[in-house]
């Protein structure tokens, strides 16, 4: 099953309904991405994603490597948990939400144990890091766009 963004549904572990079955909402929520397209259309939403990589590529985070894709990615995969200054966990995203977001290595990390997670959508852009498998994430930077 292919989605509206063209990703290929039928590798993804977590079962949906579908957005092209479900107008644009496969966990409920209205994704942004196939809202894009099917207002604006797949070209304009790939322009917006080139913009949305060349705005994270200028951020110029040390050890990052340059961007190339990113990826629709279902929030369960990517709502890490954070510890806040105060001791408390705190989650950022929504499980049910999809975002835009790509897992990179931390380039200064020669035992390639530590990842750069980028997740943004329309709204903002989050880059944290962490060690594989998600353990200890800090948030690097959050931006709202």
């Amino acid at each position: 099953m292919e989605g509206i963004c063209g990703a290929n549904c039928s590798e993804c572990k977590i079962k949906c309904s579908g957005c092209k079955n479900t107008n644009g909402c496969p966990f409920g929520k209205e994704c942004f991405i196939a809202k894009y397209i099917l207002t604006g259309g797949k070209e304009n939403y790939l322009k917006f994603k080139k913009e949305l990589i060349d705005e994270i590529n200028l951020l110029n985070i040390e050890g990052m490597p340059k961007i190339e894709n990113l990826y629709p990615l279902n929030g369960s995969f990517v709502n890490l948990e954070y510890i806040l200054p105060n001791n408390k966990k705190v989650k950022l995203l929504d499980d049910d939400e999809i975002y835009l977001g790509i897992e990179v290595k931390n380039e200064f990390d020669e035992d390639m144990k530590t990842c750069y997670g980028v997740v943004a959508n329309m709204n903002f852009i989050l880059v944290c890091e962490y060690y594989l498998g998600g353990n200890n994430s800090e948030i690097v930077l959050y931006k709202r766009r």
